[in-house]
């Protein structure tokens, strides 16, 4: 059972979401209608993922994410919003959250975002990872970048599989070797780029020119990318 926690003030969302999650059965819906009563769940019971509303009338969104991460540092928290956070991007991404999801998204698309945040993956709006890559500035050259010249071609094999959305699982069976060399070889990715989180790996890399943008499946959605790279807590 998927156990989700939603923090909104807003009695239609939070019935909504409850709704079209819990049709699927093994997925399971808490209310929080203020930053006090979503501390006080958190503290008591441990959820898969925690959706919460940018906006809320007692604490903002962000600062109740920083407060609820620092009761349960492995808590997997995406923003649920109605108002446009691409000016709040980078604040997002340094607050430790594992994504951002518009209130616009549909069912199939919530339920995605769910199990795919349940499962380790950053869950990112597409609009913002195609900004994160601006075709007017020069990618640069391999050798510029100390870094660059560090990562190895198994090290890319890797990346690029993450970037695709690929589990541990999978990726270890791929390239032949097993999920805890693969782990030990995430941790040293993430020390060698710089950074803290699975979104920031993803820009990082892609800055880099290490791997392409993350190329998406057939029935995927067009507008979220759902991004399976997992953070240094979950190695």
């Amino acid at each position: 059972m998927i156990e989700v926690l939603t923090v909104d003030d807003h009695p239609s969302v939070m019935e909504g979401t409850k709704l079209l999650l819990e049709q699927e059965g093994d997925i399971r819906v808490r209310f929080a209608s203020t930053a006090a009563m979503a501390i006080e769940l958190t503290e008591r019971l441990r959820f898969d993922v925690i959706l919460v509303d940018l906006q809320m009338p007692d604490m903002n969104g962000l600062e109740l994410s920083k407060r609820m991460l620092g009761i349960r540092p492995d808590a997997t928290i995406l923003i649920y919003t109605g108002i446009d956070f691409k000016n709040h991007f980078n604040l997002m991404v340094e607050s430790g959250l594992s994504g951002f999801l518009p209130k616009t998204v549909n069912r199939e698309q919530l339920v995605t975002a769910v199990r795919c945040a349940s499962r380790g993956e950053a869950v990112v709006p597409l609009e913002l990872l195609k900004q994160l890559r601006r075709p007017s500035e020069p990618r640069p050259e391999p050798r510029a970048d100390p870094t660059i010249a560090a990562v190895s071609d198994r090290d890319r094999q890797i990346l690029t599989e993450i970037a695709r959305g690929k589990s541990n699982k999978e990726i270890a069976q791929a390239l032949l070797i097993s999920q805890r060399s693969l782990e030990y070889a995430l941790t040293d990715l993430f020390h060698m780029l710089k950074v803290k989180s699975r979104v920031e790996a993803v820009i990082k890399a892609g800055q880099l020119g290490i791997v392409d943008e993350p190329e998406h499946g057939a029935g995927q959605r067009s507008d979220l990318s759902f991004i399976g790279y997992p953070g240094l807590d979950a190695i």
